[in-house]
């Protein structure tokens, strides 16, 4: 996917959009649907990602 193309329309001018999408592989849709989401969310997959957190239990064990 070319990500340095950006072309905003009119609704009345979008043309064929769904025979468009039909020529791409479910993959590069895929690859639509995360590059939309970064634009509208304003985030970066390589840096936003959650903290792992360690914890250590001790376990008890029962003597009869």
């Amino acid at each position: 996917m070319d990500k340095s193309v950006l072309e905003i329309k009119p609704l009345s001018e979008q043309g064929d959009a769904r025979g468009y999408w039909a020529h791409k592989t479910p993959l590069e849709r895929l690859e639509a649907v995360e590059f939309m989401c970064q634009v509208m969310y304003g985030y970066d997959p390589s840096t936003a990602r959650l903290h792992r957190v360690l914890t250590v239990a001790q376990h008890l064990s029962r003597l009869g």
